[in-house]
């Protein structure tokens, strides 16, 4: 049994999305994009948003889709709202900040994960109003976060709302926003109001690799196909994106594969609540992070692959089901676990 749960990137890809890429690998196709399959990529997703005019540029990376995102939205004098803990401050080796030319990434706190309105209140006003201060530029949410909880509906709409009100762009880090849809019950249009980019991922939900930078306003397109090209994120061979996508979105696959992670995730987190772990953040979707005595570590360590994330007495560990984590396999960490 192969026990990993170290992330969804270690999850395989799904069959359907394989037999996409099989199927468009037949014959010619035109390249850059100009491929038959990515028209119908972007009409599905204006649909599945309900942006009519939306424009959708595909690349193969998350931290390509969400840099670029950021340089569409914010100039290098600006500043990038975010999270102390998110993704784009912490594993993003500065791809932010030197895709938009400089512009400063702004820690907000917040409890949870999840940026505090009354923080982000205070960081707002602590931007613009002089040639010497950085000026506004973007709030970054990330949903789910990057301690596993999922901010309600009400929560992002009234950040983003606050945010606009003040002239900030708004963007939504969503590699995992199908697990968030899946935990919240909840559409992708419902998701996607109140952001203007919207960095959508496949790939640690059952994509080999495929992520959608999806602009509200069709404005930012011909830029965004710029920087696009100039950041080296432009596939020659763009039908293999395009099909894995259009794969991706047919017959809510992207939901099927996110509630499977999810329920795996869940199923994990009341086990490890039974096994006596200590949660510092209460997880809602696919990922969870635990502390466990360090004996259980070295038990489960032998036959299992994860994240220790600290040296303390009762060392924080990550754990991360992708759509293919069984019941066996869950169960088995837990017995790990358990002694």
């Amino acid at each position: 049994m192969n026990l990993n749960f170290a992330s969804d990137n270690t999850g395989p890809v799904h069959p359907k999305i394989l037999e996409a890429m099989v199927a468009a690998n037949a014959g010619a196709a035109m390249p850059y994009g100009n491929d038959p399959w990515m028209p119908q990529v972007t009409e599905r997703i204006r649909d599945l948003f309900d942006w009519p005019e939306a424009e959708v540029l595909l690349v193969a990376t998350g931290t390509g889709a969400n840099a670029l995102a950021l340089a569409g939205l914010v100039p290098p004098w600006g500043s990038v709202l975010c999270h102390r803990i998110a993704h784009i401050e912490e594993d993003e080796c500065g791809a932010p900040e030197f895709y938009t030319g400089g512009a400063k990434l702004t820690l907000v706190d917040g409890a949870q994960g999840r940026v505090d309105p009354d923080a982000l209140a205070t960081a707002i006003a602590r931007t613009g109003g002089s040639v010497h201060n950085v000026q506004k530029g973007a709030l970054s949410l990330t949903n789910v976060t990057e301690a596993g909880t999922v901010y309600a509906l009400e929560d992002l709409h009234r950040l983003t709302r606050t945010a606009r009100d003040a002239g900030l762009a708004t963007h939504l880090d969503g590699a995992r926003f199908a697990n968030a849809c899946a935990a919240l019950g909840c559409s992708a249009a419902d998701m996607a109001r109140g952001f203007d980019m919207v960095s959508l991922g496949g790939t640690k939900n059952g994509c080999m690799g495929v992520e959608a930078i999806v602009m509200r306003d069709p404005a930012h397109h011909w830029e965004m196909q710029l920087r696009r090209k100039r950041a080296a994120q432009l596939w020659s061979k763009h039908r293999f994106l395009s099909a894995q996508m259009l794969a991706y979105l047919e017959d809510d696959l992207w939901l099927e594969t996110a509630r499977s992670a999810n329920a795996a995730g869940q199923r994990l987190l009341a086990g490890l609540r039974k096994v006596g772990a200590d949660m510092d953040w209460e997880p809602a979707a696919n990922l969870a992070f635990a502390r466990l005595p360090r004996a259980a570590h070295d038990r489960a360590r032998a036959e299992a692959q994860y994240y220790l994330m600290d040296e303390a007495e009762r060392p924080l560990c990550r754990l991360v089901c992708d759509w293919t984590k069984t019941d066996a396999e869950v169960d088995r960490l837990l017995a790990l676990f358990a002694g």
